[in-house]
């Protein structure tokens, strides 16, 4: 193995003045109360790691595997201190010296060949009741017999048919051709994220009959990859660096033909609009490049609140909704994006809201280690974010992010509580006229 180039974890360890507000917030640290696994700990370990006092051992790896990655400590840092990018910074060199799992391997390879985790996604929507009890009512699917990795009792997403991508023409033009006068095309691309692509397509399928009503041109560029957010938080920095730069290539062929790239997905639009910049941090050519996509790149929400007439049509809708919500704040919309206002704003025209405690709480989705061999934590971090939607006695719980769907899915579950998961372009489509 050569030798690790280790980042530069020392000139951000400097920085903390060890003041602990990032300690109460911390997902991580509220589960365990270990000073070592809260971000003051996780950023000492790292200046000492760069400094060869702490070798990067397998009681090292453990703690630093333990992040949820929430950006909490980030939020609330008065030195806004990174302690997410360099968390994923050591994951790769962790990924170096102990090499990936199999199955973490297997899972990335398949973001990274569209055409072979298309055929998969078939073969497990004809074979997956073999090995599933769906529900489809709350678009969750329970094992009907344990495997190393997925336990008996846990509600897991299951494959649609047809994935949206492929659902789909390329280009979907408005009904009603619309002429704008401030340079804008009155056209969007829609980047679907891989759980709305194969599992959730439902949110697609809202997404885009929410424009149709709009009267905006659609783009679906088939060609698009994942964002890389798995393999990022996981530390296989070569499979991110494949994903980029083909992202990349491929969205500046069609870039400048759209007023915007709309995400329904806040793990996958943050990942593109900031972390694929702090990913080419040491590649100033394809960081400017990715700086430049990132201009465009909104989550749907944000976008619809901000750019369209969407709040005035759901205010005269006629439509009549029961339902009450809450709405849970995806760590990637509020902490990262600062998007927490605009769902609500557009959802509050038709429905009633009624908050959780603390919505912006995080779930404990985690990424895919923490939902692999650490799931004891995601489960822990679960538990209270289903005792808080419970205490609100709504029957939808919603969030711009399938991770947290799929977490708060199964947190509901183990709890036993009865409430639905939808996002709010569900929500939003299902209360237009």
């Amino acid at each position: 193995m050569s030798e690790i180039q280790k980042f530069d974890y020392t000139n951000i360890s400097d920085d903390c003045v060890k003041c602990g507000k990032c300690k109460p917030v911390c997902t991580i640290f509220n589960i365990n109360q270990d000073e070592t696994t809260s971000p003051r700990g996780f950023i000492d370990l790292l200046g000492a790691y760069k400094r060869d006092e702490l070798e990067l051992d397998k009681n090292a790896k453990d703690i630093f595997e333990s992040c949820f990655l929430c950006t909490n400590c980030v939020d609330v840092c008065p030195n806004d201190l990174p302690t997410d990018m360099i968390i994923e910074q050591v994951r790769s060199d962790i990924a170096k010296k102990y090499g990936i799992a199999w199955y973490k391997r297997a899972f990335f390879y398949l973001l990274r060949h569209r055409k072979t985790m298309d055929f998969l996604a078939k073969l497990g929507w004809v074979f997956q009741t073999c090995a599933l009890k769906i529900d489809k009512a709350k678009e969750s699917a329970l094992p009907r017999f344990s495997l190393p990795i997925v336990k008996k009792d846990r509600a897991l997403p299951f494959a649609d048919k047809t994935t949206f991508l492929k659902k789909y023409p390329e280009n979907i033009p408005a009904k009603n051709q619309v002429e704008l006068n401030d340079g804008r095309k009155n056209k969007v691309a829609i980047f679907i994220g891989c759980m709305g692509n194969y599992s959730y397509t439902n949110i697609g399928d809202a997404l885009v009959e929410v424009l149709q009503k709009l009267d905006v041109n659609i783009f679906i560029p088939k060609k698009q990859l994942c964002c890389g957010a798995p393999a990022y938080f996981t530390g296989d920095f070569d499979t991110v660096d494949y994903l980029v730069k083909k992202n990349i290539e491929y969205f500046e062929t069609w870039i400048d033909d759209v007023d915007a790239i709309i995400i329904p997905e806040a793990t996958c639009s943050a990942m593109i609009n900031q972390d694929w910049e702090h990913y080419l941090h040491n590649q100033p050519e394809w960081k400017e490049r990715a700086a430049k996509i990132s201009k465009k790149v909104l989550l749907a929400t944000k976008w619809l609140e901000n750019s369209t007439v969407l709040k005035e049509k759901l205010a005269k809708s006629n439509k009549q909704v029961t339902d009450v919500i809450t709405y849970h704040d995806p760590c990637h919309a509020r902490k990262m994006q600062n998007v927490w206002q605009e769902p609500r704003e557009l959802l509050k025209q038709n429905y009633v809201i009624n908050e959780m405690s603390d919505p912006n709480r995080c779930c404990g989705f985690g990424g895919v280690t923490m939902q692999t061999e650490k799931y004891h934590f995601a489960k822990a971090a679960g538990t209270p974010k289903a005792a808080m939607i419970k205490e609100t006695k709504a029957q939808v719980v919603s969030a711009e992010c399938s991770a947290c769907r799929m977490q708060i899915t199964n947190s509901l579950h183990q709890a036993d509580v009865d409430v639905k998961f939808k996002n709010p372009i569900e929500l939003i489509a299902e209360a237009l006229d």
